[in-house]
């Protein structure tokens, strides 16, 4: 089969951690035929197709010359056998757009993962207000009031941007207060931005679990990302220390009550975050750890998703 991953620029990988590169290597290593575009290399003209300047890829067993490009060529997204739309967030207007042009590719025949129009439908951070009874309590407003409201309720809480990644913008306010009124200034722009806040999980301290759920199933080993020093973030972009452990079975029930909805989305893969056994976050638009669960467990992350794409292009 054919497959185009629509990602970042593929010379900013850093292939010892990179998902779409183990993604790659699994698809090249079955047989499959890999390619890469951007979605800045896409286009479409009237009564068209979607095309995309398309760069085929053959993987290298070399770290620092990793790819050798075989040909490049305007081609439409359609003729693929998958797409795996890979763009790193932010969900700006950019990827907003991006979906649309996907989601017209799947109008000519293109199968698109994740699903473009289940990307739109299920924002990272608001994803998770459809499963209340599994997450901590979260407000989400540009009121500024209602968050000092919510500050005041729970005394200890998080505050984070509904844009961000990588832990960018989450601030944490204790019982006192402090700079809760900056931080609300900070974040919500005035009232012109929306703005989430969860009640604080001390089970931080033993890590922010990333959970896989890949087809609808649940990977058997989560990636703890543990807070280091005095940091209240646990992410790997803000210094935690990644530690992959066993799926516990308060997690894992969580987890499959929420898999096979997603899953019949056309959300092939989703990063499901959990702290104790609350949900966090629900990321669908580029979820990572394949290799740090991999290469600390020795559970093929990367073979389970190729499974799931294959069954899933039967």
């Amino acid at each position: 089969m054919n497959i185009l991953f629509v990602a970042d620029p593929i010379e900013s990988f850093k292939i010892y951690k990179d998902t779409t590169f183990a993604m790659m290597r699994e698809l090249q290593k079955r047989g499959h035929r890999v390619a890469s575009t951007e979605p800045r290399f896409m286009s479409w003209r009237s009564g068209q197709s979607v095309i995309a300047q398309v760069r085929h890829l053959q993987l290298n067993n070399h770290a620092d010359d990793w790819y050798t490009v075989t040909s490049e060529a305007l081609e439409p997204v359609h003729s693929f056998d998958a797409v795996l739309m890979r763009k790193d967030p932010p969900f700006d207007s950019e990827f907003f757009y991006t979906t649309h042009l996907l989601e017209q590719a799947e109008r000519e025949g293109a199968k698109v993962f994740n699903s473009p129009r289940a990307l739109r439908d299920h924002p990272e951070k608001l994803a998770l207000m459809e499963f209340a009874t599994f997450a901590p309590p979260t407000l989400v407003t540009r009121n500024a009031n209602e968050l000092r409201a919510f500050h005041a309720e729970h005394r200890d809480i998080i505050l984070k941007p509904l844009d961000g990644m990588g832990g960018a913008g989450i601030f944490r306010v204790g019982a006192d207060g402090m700079n809760l009124g900056s931080i609300v200034e900070t974040l919500n722009e005035g009232g012109a931005t929306s703005v989430m806040a969860q009640a604080y999980l001390p089970e931080i301290a033993l890590g922010d679990k990333r959970l896989l759920l890949i087809g609808g199933q649940v990977a058997p080993f989560v990636l703890a990302r543990i807070p280091q020093g005095n940091e209240v973030r646990g992410n790997l972009a803000a210094g935690g220390k990644g530690v992959a452990q066993p799926l516990s079975d308060e997690n894992r029930a969580v987890a499959e009550a929420i898999a096979p909805v997603l899953a019949a989305r056309g959300l092939l893969l989703v990063g499901l975050d959990m702290i104790g056994n609350s949900v966090t976050e629900i990321n669908v638009t580029s979820p990572t750890c394949f290799q740090e669960i991999t290469d600390q467990t020795g559970f093929d992350v990367p073979a389970m998703f190729v499974d799931a794409l294959e069954a899933a292009l039967r």
